[in-house]
């Protein structure tokens, strides 16, 4: 029975695993799309963003019980999960708590801790439910988390809590059988919080209990397999992209924007015509702006599969705030769909081939990006460095430059410029004229 435990184990995990790493491969693949950039900044600068903004959590903690109750589900489901390791031995194994003769008095000590950790994830798990669907907080209540987003979150919170009733559960009927003196169940000293639950099972049978603390063993590793696979389809996908993420996040000041070199070319050939070579250039003619998937960066892919979804970007912008279209969590997550949608044609036929749809127009609209002021508080409010306002610009620089579609408004101040060198419609002699009669 135990060889037939152990093989089954072994063929659940390779094949969970398996199933994850193929899913990673697509990621990197659809993330990989993008042009390459170079981050700015140097290691120490992107190592001191990793530590205050991922592992650390420095803007979640603007909101401090918000902040404290998501470093307990954080920092709690990471930590506890260390003792997947000792799961996955047991079961590749064929042993039980594999771990408790070499650590000795430790080891109650460490699954002591974990089980308080377990507890304030239920906490926090439970508190964000009913932020997220009773309260009904307007960051979540947006349509562009209708549907399945909506659910994903819940699904999430609802999966943890079990995770962790499950352990506890483990744990007490194991802790029963201890006592019991049942063979298998080495000794291992009273756990701080399954303990205070073994006078509700005293009453059961030891193999009633074996069947409880197996059935739970095996629901919690299966969880976990599965909660791993489920990763990579979810908004949880930060909880490992949060890490690489904020690492490239630049780190020059916020509104500094990214000159355009084949723009600067041209202009500098308008100027000095002379400069022009009878060859056209060797990269030939430039593309302005973005369009599609493709033609943003990979960085900015990497920010739309590292999107959180939390609706932080979206509640400070006043774009949103005043009632327009505009959502800058709307924007991460059109970019991650039709990555998502790309990379689906690349598996589907070897190489992507154009499907009558671009993230312009198909996924954001024209609306949408006119709307955006440029303010960045989308970019200053997001808790793992995604920005949102690069990929804005780089879509509307294509509609201004490849398009020719810009707001009248708009067109009115570049037809002034080029003429009075001036957003006003004044001639440039007359430029000082408001200096008359003072």
């Amino acid at each position: 029975m135990h060889l037939l435990q152990q093989l089954l184990f072994i063929i659940v995990l390779v094949a969970a695993v398996y199933l994850f790493a193929r899913k990673v491969r697509d990621i990197r693949r659809n993330i990989l799309l993008g042009r390459d950039i170079t981050p700015a900044g140097t290691p120490a600068e992107r190592w001191r963003n990793t530590l205050l903004f991922a592992l650390g959590q420095k803007t979640m903690f603007r909101k401090p019980l918000v902040g404290v109750l998501h470093f307990f589900v954080y920092a709690g489901f990471i930590i506890i999960n260390i003792e997947i390791l000792e799961i996955i031995l047991d079961g590749a194994l064929s042993t039980h708590r594999l771990f408790a003769p070499v650590l000795g008095g430790l080891y109650p000590v460490l699954i002591g801790c974990f089980e308080i950790l377990a507890v304030l994830v239920i906490l926090g798990c439970a508190i964000f439910l009913v932020r997220r669907n009773l309260l009904k907080i307007r960051r979540f209540t947006g349509h562009d988390l209708d549907g399945w987003p909506r659910s994903d979150a819940n699904y999430i919170l609802i999966t943890e809590i079990a995770l962790m009733l499950l352990f506890l559960t483990m744990n007490a009927s194991d802790q029963v059988l201890q006592s019991r003196g049942e063979e298998h169940y080495i000794a291992t000293g009273s756990f701080w919080i399954s303990g205070l639950l073994t006078p509700l099972l005293d009453g059961m049978s030891n193999s009633s209990l074996m069947v409880l603390e197996r059935a739970c063993w095996w629901l919690h590793i299966l969880g976990v397999l599965a909660f791993l696979n489920y990763l990579p389809y979810s908004k949880h996908l930060h909880i490992v992209l949060a890490f690489p993420n904020t690492y490239y996040t630049d780190v020059r000041p916020k509104g500094k924007m990214e000159n355009m070199p084949s723009v600067q070319r041209e202009v500098q050939l308008m100027l000095q015509p002379e400069q022009a070579g009878s060859e056209p250039p060797a990269d030939g003619i430039p593309k302005f702006g973005a369009k599609d998937v493709p033609d943003l960066t990979w960085k900015n892919l990497l920010d739309a599969y590292s999107c959180t979804e939390c609706g932080r970007c979206t509640a400070a912008c006043p774009a949103n705030i005043t009632g327009k279209k505009l959502s800058p969590r709307k924007i991460m997550m059109e970019t991650r769909d039709r990555a998502e949608e790309i990379g689906r044609i690349i598996k589907q036929q070897g190489k992507f081939e154009e499907d009558g749809k671009t993230l312009l127009h198909a996924h954001i609209t024209t609306e949408e990006l006119w709307a955006c002021t440029t303010c960045n508080a989308c970019v200053e409010e997001c808790p793992v460095g995604i920005n949102p306002l690069h990929i804005i610009l780089q879509l509307r620089r294509y509609l201004v430059m490849e398009e020719s579609n810009a707001p009248a408004e708009w067109n009115m101040m570049f037809s002034n410029i080029e003429n009075n060198m001036a957003p006003w419609k004044f001639s440039p002699d007359d430029r000082d004229g408001w200096v008359v009669g003072s």
